[in-house]
């Protein structure tokens, strides 16, 4: 099975570019299923239903999502073979912007929008360096200017990817990005893979669930600014 991660700011139009790419890899005749990771909520499941594609919503609730996606990332690949699906897409949003979901030799995807401000692709770290395609959406609202300028944030930060402009209302440049898609190796475990940036080296106290405001409730790897005149 090809399994690929897609991830990006919210409301980047993550979901629109994907739902616009599942066509054109049902043309294909690979059959695909999502399994979206979230924060706190989704809805995301009943708009893929409604397109007749099958997929099923992760919640993180009270937890680090990037942790909840890295342990529970293998399991999902395991229920999409159950599936029998030719290709799963993990779509992720909301997570920080300190961690990334991409896995090596896995096809990394990140959505960004150009409404998103001019020194957005300095923000978003690793979900943006190390992605393979940079999918760049709402050109449609923007001057030509301000998307040759925007690609050329993004280059800065990521030398190597493919960068693919879509519209995901029209579906305009989905095919590209489905193409990619269905190039793509199989991957049938991730058990022993890694990940292509590490999550935060350490817990904190208020990660477990502290939340007394004081120095004697802080324990773990904590780091200070300093406010030296």
């Amino acid at each position: 099975m090809k399994f690929v991660t897609v991830a990006g700011p919210p409301s980047s139009g993550k979901t629109s570019v994907i739902l616009r790419t599942i066509d054109h890899l049902r043309e294909r005749g690979l059959d695909t299923g999502v399994i979206k990771f979230d924060c706190l909520s989704s809805s995301d499941a009943g708009t893929y239903r409604r397109h007749g594609v099958t997929a099923k919503v992760g919640l993180a609730g009270s937890l680090c999502p990037d942790h909840f996606f890295i342990t529970n990332v293998d399991q999902a690949l395991q229920w999409g073979q159950r599936q029998g699906f030719d290709v799963l897409v993990s779509e992720s949003a909301g997570l920080c912007n300190r961690c990334s979901p991409h896995v090596r030799d896995v096809l990394a995807v990140c959505v960004i929008d150009n409404l998103s401000g001019i020194s957005t692709p300095d923000k978003i770290g690793p979900m943006l360096r190390f992605a393979d395609v940079i999918v760049v959406t709402k050109g449609d609202i923007v001057s030509q200017a301000e998307r040759e300028v925007f690609t050329a944030r993004i280059r800065q930060v990521n030398r190597l990817a493919r960068i693919l402009t879509v519209n995901g209302i029209t579906g305009q440049g989905s095919f590209a990005l489905s193409r990619c898609i269905a190039e793509a190796a199989t991957t049938d475990s991730l058990i022993g893979n890694f990940l292509r940036f590490s999550l935060p080296s350490a817990l904190c106290s208020y990660c477990i669930g502290q939340t007394r405001i004081d120095p004697a409730f802080q324990a773990g790897n904590l780091r200070r600014i300093r406010f030296d005149e």
